[in-house]
């Protein structure tokens, strides 16, 4: 087992296996410092042995960024969650709702692509590189604790799952907050050990305040099993350690923290906000949920849904085998807490949504499952080393794996297509509602408004609902002024103060036959329609609409107060009581 664990107390080693015998012994190299045995190598041979320890984590990654830029990328559009995280800086359109949950962090990491092009290949491109990277780094990291074998075979079993290909290329925070938490676990171990290892010391405050700025709730049951650790094991007990977590949370989550007392209220209240919003958290034993999710539903919300595809969920039940049968190995080995803590850190970000919160979400469980896969990676490796008949063990395992892998493929077409119908549908609406007159500045209400209006250049407001952003008589009146469109679906009638509108029908989108639209008096149809409401101002080369108030300078226009933009939003889209409108359909 000393092929698959490293470190020591004082000098942190890595492993290079042979490449002649894969599942054999491998041979202890210790990193080259001064006064080390190491430092007296050839530098040539030094190289090279970095260049193989690291051909496997790298091959995985590049692997993995291909293969989002050719199965994932083209023609995928935005999501409820990502028009709200866009819109927020993106120069051409209002921002959307931004409610009580959600955290900036995915924001700030998609701000230098949106602010220069409202192209959405750009920015599928620019995450997928992203995450390319994040995923070889986190690798690189833990190779320093497992040999570079495990660390790869770990990297391409999370890579290899849908929900990873999907979200790679997503502005989502989850997929960040699994490196986030891979990172800091990783570096926790090495600069516990290693005292003088100041490198892994400040990766950890960095990656524990990154998973914090993406999500605070995430960062929290990050940190909670990471201080019990560096408490209970008297050799971890630093002070230093323990700093640089309180550290990394507080300059992670002090945005978050600020804006609670900016435009919530104050902290209680935007934790009770976000809890409202989230279905209210309490006892919730969600665990059916995210196993009928695995068959390709980003959310499931209520989750009624029977399990039609089995196979989708089996490899859920097979990851607390192997991640078991990696604790096992590494107790054998004597490096119990190499492997330990990762599957604890795993457990408690998973421990939330498993019995905390009353829906699912595959993408919530990502920082839990990359934890969890490196001690299933090393299982797997165990397993195929020490059982019997060897050849026949390693052939199943193959044949496993290429099976688990084609139907982790399948059902990530079955998503892709989806989010390109989608976008060719929201397309379709946004064209119709332009040649109907609803031009910027504009406002956008009803079913699906988020995206609708994020393709359309408008605003997006509710009545009712969690987005309560402006009333139904300021509504009227802003319809007298500016174009606004209010979605109904189906048989539905539209809300009162639009029951004299002009009702034109529109394309179908997901799940919503007989969309229609109702249209304000200040909406005009035409090629030429309403153009005198546009107003923009120069800052320096590129105009700002007077409907994206937030970039305007102070004073420079006056809208009505009731449709002056802002933001806030929620870690699922709004599901209103009492019918109310801009309900996200529960199949999404």
């Amino acid at each position: 087992m000393r092929g698959l664990l490293s470190g020591g107390t004082v000098v942190v080693e890595r492993q290079v296996r042979l490449p002649k015998d894969q599942w054999g012994p491998a041979v202890t190299q210790t990193s080259a410092r001064a006064g080390s045995p190491g430092a007296e190598q050839p530098r040539s041979r030094r190289y090279r042995a970095m260049v193989r320890d690291v051909r496997w984590p790298v091959g995985v990654a590049a692997a993995y960024t291909v293969a989002q830029l050719l199965l994932v990328v083209p023609g995928t559009g935005l999501g409820w969650d990502e028009t709200v995280y866009v819109s927020q800086v993106s120069p051409h359109a209002p921002a959307a709702f931004f409610s009580a949950p959600r955290a900036r962090g995915i924001t700030f990491l998609v701000a230098p692509v949106v602010a220069l092009t409202d192209s959405l290949q750009a920015l599928r491109v620019y995450l997928a590189v992203l995450s390319g990277a994040g995923l070889l780094l986190s690798m690189c990291v833990w190779r320093r604790l497992l040999s570079s074998y495990v660390a790869a075979l770990a990297g391409a079993l999370f890579a290899g799952l849908w929900i990873t290909m999907l979200y790679g290329s997503q502005a989502m925070p989850n997929l960040w907050v699994a490196y986030g938490a891979l990172i800091a676990v990783g570096c926790f171990l090495i600069a516990a050990q290693d005292r003088t290892d100041r490198a892994a010391l400040a990766g950890l405050g960095a990656a524990v305040a990154f998973t914090a700025l993406m999500r605070p709730g995430d960062a929290f049951w990050l940190l909670l099993p990471l201080f019990g650790a560096a408490l209970s094991v008297r050799a971890w007990r630093r002070p230093a350690v323990l700093l640089v977590l309180v550290a990394g949370a507080a300059l992670g989550s002090a945005e978050w923290v600020i804006e609670a007392y900016l435009r919530y209220g104050g902290l209680p209240a935007r934790l009770s906000r976000a809890g409202e919003i989230q279905g209210h958290l309490g006892w919730h034993l969600a665990f059916d949920d995210h196993v009928r999710a695995l068959q390709g539903r980003t959310l499931c919300r209520p989750c009624n849904v029977p399990l039609r595809e089995p196979l989708a969920a089996a490899w859920w039940f097979v990851l607390p085998l192997l991640t078991a049968g990696g604790v096992v190995a590494a107790a054998r080995a004597r490096k119990t807490a190499l492997v330990l803590v990762p599957t604890v850190v795993g457990l408690a970000l998973a421990a939330p949504y498993l019995l905390l919160v009353g829906y699912a979400a595959p993408r919530f469980l990502l920082p839990a499952y990359a934890l969890l896969l490196l001690p299933a990676a090393l299982g797997l490796m165990w397993l195929a080393g020490t059982a019997l008949p060897r050849a026949v063990v390693i052939t199943a395992l193959v044949l496993a794996l290429a099976a688990h892998l084609t139907v982790q493929y399948l059902i990530l077409e079955a998503a892709v297509s989806r989010s390109r119908s989608s976008q060719t549908a929201f397309g379709r609406v946004a064209a119709e509602l332009r040649r109907q007159g609803l031009r910027p500045p504009c406002v956008v209400s009803g079913e699906e408004a988020v995206r609708v209006a994020f393709r359309s250049g408008c605003a997006s407001r509710q009545t009712g609902g969690h987005d309560g952003s402006i009333t139904p008589a300021a509504m009227g009146v802003t319809a007298r002024s500016r174009p606004v469109a209010v979605l109904v679906r189906g048989d539905a009638h539209p809300p009162s103060y639009a029951r004299f509108w002009r009702p034109h029908p529109l394309p179908a989108l997901p799940g919503m036959p007989g969309l229609r639209a109702y249209l304000g008096p200040a909406t005009l149809p035409g090629p030429a329609g309403n153009q005198q409401h546009v107003a923009s101002v120069s800052t320096g080369s590129h105009p700002v609409r007077s409907d994206g108030a937030t970039r305007v300078p102070v004073g420079a226009l006056r809208l009505p107060h009731s449709i002056q933009p802002f933001s806030l939003e929620c870690s699922s889209p709004p599901v209103h009581a009492h019918g109310g409108r801009g309900r996200r359909p529960p199949t999404a």
